[in-house]
């Protein structure tokens, strides 16, 4: 199953994005899914997920209180609102699914993967 990234962009610093990650055919809405990014030069960093009903979030302490992680299983979507926007959240964002009901923050939990989308946050 490939997972479908999309809403990346420049913004300024202070802006906001809004991330979403659709699955081509409905993958199971009993499946957890996260997003994760990864800046040049550095190793895929966690950022957020959230279980397969929506009812558990959790966050990277670096985007607590910024981000927002949130899903709709009747569209097979799950999305990652991001305010307060800094230079320091310029990566690739991917979003990822697992076969498990409960999110984790380590990617190796994650069966399904998107093709990632540019995020990129000016000063």
């Amino acid at each position: 199953v490939q997972l479908q990234a999309s809403g990346g962009g420049l913004v300024q610093a202070g802006g906001s994005l809004k991330l979403s990650c659709v699955a081509p055919r409905r993958t199971s809405t009993n499946n957890a899914t996260a997003w994760f990014r990864q800046a040049p030069g550095k190793e895929r960093e966690f950022v957020a997920h959230i279980n397969w009903n929506g009812g558990i979030t959790y966050y990277a302490d670096s985007v607590k209180g910024r981000f927002t992680i949130s899903r709709d299983n009747a569209k097979g979507a799950v999305y990652l609102q991001m305010n307060s926007l800094n230079p320091e959240d310029t990566a690739v964002y991917y979003c990822a699914s697992a076969r498990r009901a409960i999110g984790s923050s380590d990617y190796r939990e994650y069966n399904y993967w998107g093709q990632g989308t540019q995020v990129t946050v000016s000063s």
